[in-house]
């Protein structure tokens, strides 16, 4: 029975979502220290966490069941996703559920920011009447420069539009067109910091973006620039906007976020002055916010330990269910031929030849279908041989790249023969091998190795061999197997010519014991034999 362990507090209906499903039981343990979670991680199939429990790449390697984890919530910061990778664990996150709380705090800081809202407050409750120290400034007419137009710097610029400011933003990675569409500026960095009266940031946390706005940033902002940060600690330098709200170069930030969290005591913003503004990290704490990612991830990790897709997933391409289901065929021959392939690079008693790279061909109409978890397959099916370990669509990628297995993926018209065709050409030292197939209502067929004709379905033990085409060495491999009560399931022979070279795939109900395919390859014009399981 598969076990979810739910380590951080999740909203209770999204738990009840995983407690209705019929053979998952769920675990609640919220505060495990390090050692305690890492003492028990092995028991589960799945885990579920917000932003308390960090999954390192120890957790990791102690989790021999994990499948999937679940992130309620955007960042998955608190996540190791290259460990995850490798180990085969699927990374689920919910990126749309806190998009409205996020969008809306960005908003409320912005305002409060304007007009002193927080300390206007603390100074009433102070006993004091402070009418005229609180000089704020309208956002009507000013620039708001986007830091990130995504999912929640769009929405951020939705609700700006009714204050009747200029919206600007930079994100290199939406087209200037789709900028535009939305009623929004698309500028360069540079020319975002120089213009704008507020700033706003909305990226995520990578390599790319950490440490984005330092002091040379600073310096080309305007002198009283406001910045909101309801995204990550760590895009912005803390010690050098400390320096610059202090100079009066920043006039007043309003952070929801830090580098550290909770941020030590010694975290130079906590020193600032009261103008600027920070929260804990409250962008995704709103009720509604909760329950929507609460349920989302809790229903993905449902799908994934009843063998459905995720719909968001971290490491892996995301696809929808229907595409999924059009796939699934494919998938399978995909990892069978994959799987074909390895076997026989790995000849009988000796090294194995390097397959060097692969190429995967997709010829004809394959209806639009994603084409990326098909090749996927291939890897699976191709490193599984090489690996005691779990191999998956998650990390066969990785498990390849790090055995020097260029992939190559392309397209091609429909052949003569075939609708759709999946071909797959593995590169070793001094050779190629082809083996193609196709999918006949819904099952799969290896209908081509190395240009000869055969028509397999892809599963049990066979032996796999070339030849001469010759009189009696059909008959010499069939009589073999009798005589040592080994059942054949089914054969076919393909071949170039009459009397040329053929191969021979022949289906048996065990596999082969090695002595046996010893006397197979001692035949006279045997060329190679292999045992294979599909």
């Amino acid at each position: 029975m598969p076990k979810v362990l739910v380590s951080d507090p999740l909203a209770e209906v999204g738990v009840a979502k995983l407690r209705a499903v019929p053979g998952i039981e769920v675990d609640v343990r919220h505060g495990l220290k390090p050692e305690e979670l890492l003492a028990i991680i092995g028991e589960y199939d799945a885990l579920a966490v917000r932003s308390e429990t960090k999954v390192t790449a120890a957790v990791l390697a102690a989790a021999d069941r994990l499948k999937i984890i679940g992130r309620a919530g955007v960042g998955v910061d608190n996540i190791d996703v290259e460990a995850a990778t490798k180990k085969g664990v699927l990374v689920v996150n919910s990126p749309d559920g806190n998009t409205l709380a996020a969008a809306e705090l960005t908003v409320g800081m912005l305002l409060a920011l304007a007009r002193q809202i927080p300390q206007a407050d603390a100074s009433m409750k102070a006993g004091r009447w402070d009418r005229k120290k609180f000089l704020g400034t309208e956002v009507f007419g000013k620039t708001v420069g986007i830091l990130g137009l995504g999912r929640i710097g769009s929405a951020v610029a939705e609700r700006l539009k009714g204050f009747g400011v200029e919206l600007i933003a930079y994100n290199p990675f939406v087209p200037e067109e789709m900028t535009r569409r939305m009623g929004v500026e698309p500028v360069s960095l540079d020319d975002l910091l120089r213009r704008s009266d507020f700033i706003t940031i909305h990226t995520p946390l990578s390599d790319e973006t950490r440490g984005l706005l330092a002091a040379p940033q600073f310096a080309l902002m305007k002198d009283g620039v406001r910045i909101v940060n309801c995204a990550r600690g760590g895009i912005v330098d803390e010690a050098a906007l400390a320096e610059a709200v202090k100079s009066g170069k920043i006039g007043a930030i309003a952070f929801d976020v830090f580098t550290k969290e909770p941020p030590d005591s010694d975290n130079p913003l906590l020193g600032l002055p009261p103008v600027n503004i920070l929260t804990p990290h409250l962008g995704a704490s709103t009720e509604e916010a909760q329950t929507k990612v609460a349920v989302d991830v809790c229903e993905q990790i449902a799908d994934v330990l009843q063998g459905r897709p995720a719909r968001t997933a971290v490491n892996l391409p995301s696809i929808s269910a229907e595409d999924m289901a059009r796939i699934a065929p494919y998938q399978t021959l995909a990892a069978k031929i994959g799987s074909l392939q390895m076997q026989l690079a790995l000849a009988a008693g000796e090294a194995g030849r390097r397959i060097n790279a692969v190429e995967v061909i997709f010829s004809g109409d394959f209806a639009g279908l994603p084409t990326a978890p098909i090749t996927r397959a291939v890897l699976k099916g191709l490193m599984a041989p090489l690996s005691s370990s779990t191999v998956n669509i998650v990390n066969a990628p990785s498990l390849a790249e790090a055995r020097g297995i260029k992939v190559v993926e392309s397209h091609r018209p429909a052949t003569t023969d075939h609708t759709c065709l999946l071909s797959v050409r593995a590169h070793l030292p001094g050779s190629d091998r082809t083996i193609c197939g196709t999918v006949y209502d819904s099952d799969p067929h290896i209908v081509h190795i190395d240009g000869y004709h055969v028509d397999i379905l892809p599963f049990g033990h066979m032996i796999v061999t070339q030849h001469s085409d010759r009189p009696g060495i059909i008959g010499n491999v069939g009589m073999l197997l009798g005589s040592n009560h080994i059942n054949i399931a089914g054969m076919h022979v393909g071949r170039e010519t009459n009397g040329g070279r053929a191969i021979m795939v022949v289906m048996v109900d065990e596999p082969i014991p090695a002595e046996i395919m010893h006397l197979i390859r001692g035949f006279p014009g045997m060329e190679e034999a292999q045992s294979v399981t599909l």
